[in-house]
């Protein structure tokens, strides 16, 4: 493994620097990491006690955050040092009030992992969902650095479990322990001997707990709902939208809440063309006296976790192209949740959907039956209604169990 996987670092790194002239975030990978040594060289501080957090991107920071919210909250005696590997995540994250220190994380070779612990000499470290880099998993195990994935998954497709990775399957040994988030992964670990685990599910269930707890409420939003039946569709495509748009267009008394994914002025504008119904944007609100609208368009980023809660039905976009978004933001208010055939990949679906929390849908005429049962029917709406509130609560507690074993206590 240790020629190969060398070779392969610095085959990535050449092929992402090609790249960087023709393609913008190649660019951003290759010139967020330029000074990134000098930076930290001038922000740590040997005297304070570092905790490092690292996320690939985006979905993994969620994943992370309310670890490191529940450090500074129990243990502020430690400072945090948050690094991402994509630019969706840092870009979008690099301002982010509760990390001491955010930077790219260098690429994985074995002279870069040396530097950079040399530098940091994290207290602990925790790697997020998939994070398996050798040369910093070798150079902290070496240092008696104590590592934890958290919110991890295995598959059986992964190299690990196949005879050809048994070289590579040595880099679990380097983990201090792995929290994870279901029996499946822990059935892989133990096949392999790895039994440094706990099953403690998925720290997002925490994250939009609190999210739910916290969340602004909207009153304009509430005027707009009224005592209506509403759908709040999060992240939708133009797939979605061509399937929510026709139900709106053709039903009566029924009300939309829609953010889409892309909020430029030319993709709203299409959305706008295709409806018969009366249509606000969120932008015109308070110029305007929204209960007289069928159609609300979220034209902003931030709101979408809090407007869940003004729906009795949430459908989550995505479901048509690469796959679905966050489907526990909307199920922490307790409605039934729709989505389009791509979940695959997401196991708060396929578990939310055995449990009957959550609908698959594949077209207009497969969606239009489901959510005309759903408001036509109270006691199916109760149900399913009923079924996604307990789900996200019987999910908590994975950063509690984290914070009692790797801290000993809150």
């Amino acid at each position: 493994m240790g020629i190969g996987y060398e070779i392969g670092i610095h085959s990535y790194k050449t092929a992402i620097t090609i790249a960087s002239m023709f393609n913008e975030k190649a660019k951003l990978w290759v010139q967020g990491r330029k000074n990134t040594f000098e930076y930290l060289e001038k922000t740590i501080s040997k005297t304070d006690k570092y905790i490092w957090v690292h996320a690939a991107s985006l979905g993994e920071f969620e994943q992370g955050r309310p670890i490191i919210e529940a450090i500074k909250k129990n243990h502020q005696e430690y400072k945090i040092l948050l690094t991402f590997f994509s630019p969706s995540g840092y870009e979008v994250r690099k301002n982010y009030d509760l990390a001491d220190v955010i930077c790219y994380m260098p690429i994985d070779t074995k002279s870069n992992a040396q530097k950079f612990i040399d530098i940091v000499n994290p207290e602990k470290v925790f790697f997020v969902k998939y994070e398996f880099w050798k040369n910093y998993l070798e150079t902290l195990y070496n240092k008696d650095i104590p590592v934890y994935l958290v919110s991890g998954i295995f598959r059986e497709d992964q190299l690990f479990f196949k005879s050809s990775g048994k070289s590579y399957r040595k880099i679990l040994n380097y983990f201090k322990h792995f929290f994870i988030q279901n029996n499946v992964s822990a059935d892989l670990l133990n096949s392999i001997n790895i039994t440094n685990y706990t099953v403690c599910g998925d720290t997002r269930f925490d994250r939009v707990i609190d999210i739910a707890n916290s969340s602004k409420d909207f009153p304009e939003i509430q005027e707009f709902a009224q005592n209506s039946k509403v759908i709040v569709a999060g992240s939708s495509w133009e797939k979605d939208e061509k399937i929510l748009i026709k139900y709106i267009n053709e039903s009566e008394n029924i009300k939309l809440i829609i953010a889409p994914h892309e909020i430029k002025d030319s993709n709203l504008k299409r959305i706008e063309k295709s409806l018969n119904k009366t249509c606000l944007r969120y932008s015109k609100i308070s110029e305007n006296n929204p209960a007289n609208f069928d159609i609300l368009i979220i034209d902003n980023i931030g709101m979408l976790s809090a407007l869940y809660k003004y729906g009795q039905v949430a459908y989550i976009g995505g479901g048509f192209g690469a796959g679905i978004h966050n489907i526990l933001e909307a199920a922490v208010y307790g409605v039934p949740i729709l989505f389009g055939p791509k979940y695959q990949k997401f196991d708060e679906a396929k578990e939310l959907i055995e449990q009957g929390g959550a609908i698959p849908i594949s077209s207009y005429n497969d969606f239009k039956p489901k959510v005309d049962l759903l408001f036509n029917d109270e006691s199916v709406l109760k149900e399913k209604s009923e079924i996604s509130k307990k789900f996200v609560q019987t999910g908590a507690g994975a950063v509690n169990a984290i914070m009692k074993h790797c801290f000993k206590y809150l």
